[in-house]
């Protein structure tokens, strides 16, 4: 049995200053018994000062602050690192910008109660390509580059997750442990295809459940086309290394 009470979402931050506070006032709202921790990485618009006030405000409001903009992966590894020593658990991973709906977040940690072959759920993902999964306001270019992006993860991996760069996940922290996080060396786009190929090649029980992704209305997105390139450059070095090689990184 789950103890929500010691559940953390984790919303790593960088000039988020416009939709910080609502963010985390719906995730509060939506898990009240759940702490958040904001990581943010120095942000010049003030990011960081915003959320150390709403933590003064709220004791189940954390933050950590990191010197530098060092990539998303970077810091949610190092979120998850603070969460394991906390002993918390389970740990969820959202955005800032509002494109993750916080009333979604009983059904991400419902999910981990799922019985799947072996068990229960070790990480359950909030999956735009499931039945009932669904986009808002995206452009048609975007959403193939996207689905094209995981369909070709999957063929290059050899996993069966739809939504292979979903960013909204929940895990347990056992399955954190088990696949070691100084073994993740992505900080970029691609880190959360290398969880999941991770947590795939430890053989944990992944689940699905469908979630409505929002574009963005304030801020501006960090995506770019040389980060998606990137991102599946990796994909396919993986995916090689894994058929010829057969090595565990």
């Amino acid at each position: 049995m789950l103890n929500t009470a010691r559940s953390l979402v984790v919303i790593p931050t960088y000039n988020e200053r416009e939709n910080i506070a609502d963010t985390v006032a719906q995730v509060r709202a939506s898990v009240p018994d759940a702490t958040v921790l904001v990581v943010d990485d120095a942000s010049p618009d003030g990011t960081g000062v915003l959320a150390d006030e709403m933590a003064l405000a709220d004791s189940r409001i954390r933050v950590l602050h990191r010197t530098a903009k060092n990539g998303l992966g970077a810091a949610y590894l190092e979120a998850f690192t603070w969460a394991l020593a906390e002993g918390y658990d389970p740990i969820v991973q959202m955005d800032a910008d509002g494109s993750h709906v916080p009333d979604e977040l009983p059904r991400l940690l419902a999910g981990l109660g799922l019985q799947v072959p072996g068990g229960t759920a070790d990480l359950v993902i909030g999956s735009r390509w499931v039945p009932g999964g669904k986009i808002v306001n995206w452009p048609r270019r975007r959403e193939w580059l996207s689905r094209g992006g995981s369909a070709y993860s999957r063929v290059m991996l050899r996993i069966s997750t739809r939504d292979v760069t979903a960013g909204y996940r929940a895990w347990r922290a056992a399955a954190l442990r088990s696949i070691g996080l100084d073994t993740i060396n992505t900080r970029g786009y691609g880190f959360q295809v290398d969880m999941l190929w991770h947590a795939h090649r430890a053989k944990l029980r992944v689940v699905e459940v469908p979630v409505t992704f929002i574009e963005r209305v304030r801020g501006n997105s960090k995506m770019s086309g040389s980060i998606v390139v990137e991102a599946m450059l990796r994909v396919t070095q993986w995916g090689l290394r894994d058929r010829f090689s057969k090595s565990p990184d």
